[in-house]
C-alpha cells in the first residue's frame, strides 16, 4: 500500500461565486478514483458534480468487486449503470472526467478520460498518461461555443468523456508499469494540472519537488496565487477565475 497524501480545494461557478467542488477523489484499499464533473450542457439538467458523484460511487464500487478487472470494462459497466438508475441520454446528460491508478501484486494500471492527468515516476524518470483531445481541439480553435461543445463531445474527430454512452470507456487511454519500478504517482484535475500545461509555474518533477517539500496543498495554493494575479483572465484565458483543484500523490517507495 503506498503512503497517499491528497489536496482538494474547490473553485467557483461560472458567475464567480463559491460554490461546492465537482471534484471527486476517492481512496480504496488498492486503487485512487479521481473524477472532474463538467459544467452541464443546459442549465435544466443535473450539474457536472451530481454525474460525477454518482460515477465515483459507481466505480468504486465495481473496483471492490473485481480488484483486477479491466478498468475500462470496469468504467463502461459503471457508466450504463448510473445512466440506466437515472434516465439519462447521451448527448443530453451532465458528463465528467476519469482517471483511475489501481495496483496489484505485482503491476500498476492507469485509466486516463479526458483532462484528469496521471504521472508516473520511476527509475526512467515521469511518464505522463494523458488525454490531450480536449486541448487539441482548444487550440485549433474548435471548442470556442457551447455548441462546439455539444457537437464534439463522445463523437469521432472530437473529445471523449465518460457521459451516458459506455463506448467512451473504449476510448480512455490506459497503460501498465511493473510494480517494482514505481516510485510515485500524481494524479491531478485540470484546476491543478493548468499550473503545467498553461501557466507553466513548474513542470512535473518540480511539483513532485514541491509536494515533498511543503505538501501537495502547496502545488494549490501555487496555482491559485497566479491565477489571483490575473483576476481578469487576460494573461490565461479561462472560463472560470478558478476551477475545482484536486491533487493525489501516491508514494510507493
Amino acid at each position: 500500500m503506498p503512503v497517499i497524501e491528497v489536496a482538494e480545494q474547490a473553485g467557483v461557478g461560472a458567475d464567480g461565486c463559491p460554490r461546492p467542488s465537482e471534484d471527486y477523489l476517492l481512496v480504496l484499499d488498492n486503487a485512487v478514483v479521481l473524477l472532474d464533473g463538467a459544467t452541464a450542457p443546459s442549465p435544466d439538467l443535473p450539474s457536472g458534480g451530481w454525474y460525477a458523484g454518482l460515477l465515483s460511487a459507481r466505480l468504486a464500487d465495481g473496483l471492490r468487486a473485481a480488484p483486477e478487472a479491466d478498468l475500462a470494462a470496469v468504467l463502461a459497466a459503471s457508466i450504463t449503470a448510473v445512466a440506466e438508475e437515472n434516465g439519462l441520454r447521451p448527448g443530453a446528460s451532465p458528463s465528467s472526467t476519469v482517471a483511475i491508478v489501481r495496483w496489484t501484486a505485482d503491476r500498476l494500471d492507469g485509466l486516463v478520460l479526458a483532462d484528469s492527468p496521471i504521472v508516473v515516476f520511476g527509475r526512467s524518470g515521469p511518464q505522463l498518461l494523458a488525454d490531450d483531445r480536449i486541448a487539441s481541439l482548444r487550440g485549433n480553435g474548435k471548442l470556442q461555443t457551447g455548441h462546439d461543445v455539444r457537437l464534439r463531445r463522445n463523437a469521432e474527430g472530437g473529445f471523449w468523456v465518460a457521459e451516458a454512452d459506455p463506448i467512451a470507456a473504449g476510448r480512455a487511454f490506459t497503460a501498465s508499469w511493473p510494480l517494482p519500478v514505481v516510485e510515485t504517482v500524481l494524479m491531478a484535475t485540470d484546476g491543478v494540472s493548468t499550473g503545467v500545461d498553461d501557466y507553466h509555474l513548474f513542470d512535473w518533477p518540480q511539483v513532485r519537488a514541491l509536494v515533498r517539500d511543503r505538501g501537495a496543498h502547496a502545488v494549490l495554493k501555487a496555482v491559485r496565487e497566479a491565477e489571483e494575479g490575473d483576476p481578469d483572465r487576460i494573461r490565461w484565458p479561462r472560463p472560470k477565475r478558478h476551477d475545482d483543484q484536486a491533487l493525489a500523490v501516491l508514494d510507493f517507495r
